[in-house]
């Protein structure tokens, strides 16, 4: 059995990924900040029939809390096949469920680091705890949820369709995490690990006040499409079906 770990999995489409990666005969261990609501997504799973999941207490922003669950994993397996850095905020107010979009003019510097420390050094933090167990995988899998909004190819042409819609504090936080991406696929580009970044559609979850269109059955269906790649997948690309069709990739 394949074991699947994923950061923020205790809600949103995190809980609907480890619940189609349940039902798929993979064990998943469920990152959650609060273990308590890890627990309680778990106990939400079990319910269902699921019972290949576990809840970790995993907060990406702390290095203790990594290292710790780094060493609880341990101790239940040697080898992590899959893992999926989903953990991720925003950090917009919303007023009258309106967005308060950030600036480049008028945000702070602190803004910047509370959404860097979950959305990339966050994604360092656990993706280099936990690389001595994906490296023992014989089809290592690392997928990066990134978004659209990360795009500076898109959001520098008039022409895209949301080329309106700036933030400039998590577009930021999101193009560096891609960047991450591609030079983590380079270095492990000898090796059977495939990693990737994949943005869901605007999906509905506590993430936008459920502004969002999708499901959060289809925005997970859509990650882990790019997630679970044979070893002639694509590595090192950038993938979101809501832009892309076709064949999902869009450039960075």
């Amino acid at each position: 059995m394949k074991k699947v770990l994923i950061t923020g999995a205790n809600k949103g489409i995190g809980l609907e990924m480890s619940k189609q990666l349940g039902q798929q005969g993979y064990y998943v261990y469920m990152g959650s900040r609060n273990l308590e609501n890890g627990l309680a997504a778990v106990k939400k799973l079990k319910a269902q029939g699921i019972d290949n999941v576990e809840a970790i207490q995993l907060d990406v922003t702390s290095q203790e809390s990594v290292e710790n669950a780094r060493t609880e994993v341990g101790k239940k397996t040697d080898v992590l096949d899959i893992l999926i850095n989903n953990a991720g905020i925003n950090g917009i107010e919303f007023v009258e469920e309106k967005p308060i979009m950030h600036t480049a003019t008028g945000t702070g510097v602190e803004k910047f680091k509370e959404v860097f420390d979950v959305n990339v050094y966050g994604v360092i933090r656990t993706t280099q705890a936990f690389i001595d167990l994906l490296k023992k995988s014989p089809e290592p899998r690392i997928t990066n949820v990134s978004s659209s909004q990360g795009s500076l190819t898109l959001h520098s042409d008039p022409s895209y369709k949301y080329y309106q819609y700036k933030g400039a504090v998590y577009q930021s936080s999101k193009a560096a995490l891609n960047m991450y991406t591609i030079v983590l696929a380079f270095e492990l580009r000898d090796t059977n690990c495939k990693v990737n970044a994949v943005s869901p559609p605007s999906t509905a979850t506590d993430f936008n006040h459920h502004l969002g269109t999708a499901t959060v059955e289809t925005g997970a269906q859509h990650i882990l499409k790019y997630t679970l790649l044979d070893n002639n997948g694509p590595t090192g690309k950038f993938f979101c079906e809501d832009n892309n069709p076709e064949t999902g990739e869009i450039p960075w």
